[in-house]
């Protein structure tokens, strides 16, 4: 047997909540089994995020959540993980080309992600040299220091009782985004793996800052 991959084309599904005006862009990216729709709520629960042209992309992986039949997404698996990244990449490239296009945008385009989407939201910055802001996902092992360092400012934050990203992992990725030269916001909170009233309003200050 001869195992080979071949490049398609498909089509990606994502939101977009203008500003009133010329605006900087904040960009999302959901967790697992989620939809634009729940990373768009996200961004606007942020205060301030009124002020941003807002974009919720969804992930290309699309399946049936079994007990209601409503279509989710996540942006991956183990199998062909290189190729995902970089079809990946390419479509978050196509979206922001097309939003820059329809829409009067200025910087500068910030990248968040929760749970899976956190590291989308990586992966993206390091393409393009921007800020991010995580929350309970971590930074993915394949970014090189290198392209790192490319990101200017990053907000990550956990719950003390988020079992899935440790207390560990938040540590580790401080120490790394630190040793790329990012400035690192670091911000823990009374509460488990979720978007949490904590993660809303330093996303407000970190916005707000960025803006400035």
């Amino acid at each position: 047997m001869i195992e080979r991959a071949i490049a398609t084309t498909t089509h990606g599904r994502y939101l977009v909540e203008p500003a009133s005006g010329p605006a900087p862009v904040l960009v999302g990216f959901h967790g697992y089994a989620e939809r634009a729709e729940a990373g768009l709520e996200r961004l606007r629960a942020i205060p301030g995020a009124d002020r941003w042209t807002l974009v919720s992309i969804q992930g290309l992986n699309r399946f049936y959540q079994r007990r209601t039949n409503e279509v989710i997404a996540g942006w991956m698996t183990r199998q062909d993980r290189e190729l995902a990244i970089a079809d990946n990449l390419a479509y978050v490239a196509a979206v922001l080309d097309v939003v820059s296009r329809e829409w009067p945008t200025t910087a500068p385009t910030i990248f968040s992600g929760f749970s899976q989407g956190v590291a989308m939201a990586f992966r993206a910055a390091a393409a393009g040299g921007q800020a991010v802001i995580a929350a309970g996902g971590d930074v993915p092992p394949e970014i090189p220091r290198e392209r790192l360092s490319s990101i200017r400012s990053v907000l990550i934050c956990r719950g003390t009782r988020d079992e899935w990203y440790s207390a560990e992992k938040f540590a580790a990725d401080r120490r790394r985004l630190t040793d790329a030269g990012v400035a690192v916001t670091a911000v823990e909170f009374d509460g488990g793996h979720e978007w949490s009233r904590d993660v809303i309003d330093a996303a407000s200050g970190f916005l707000r800052d960025r803006a400035a």
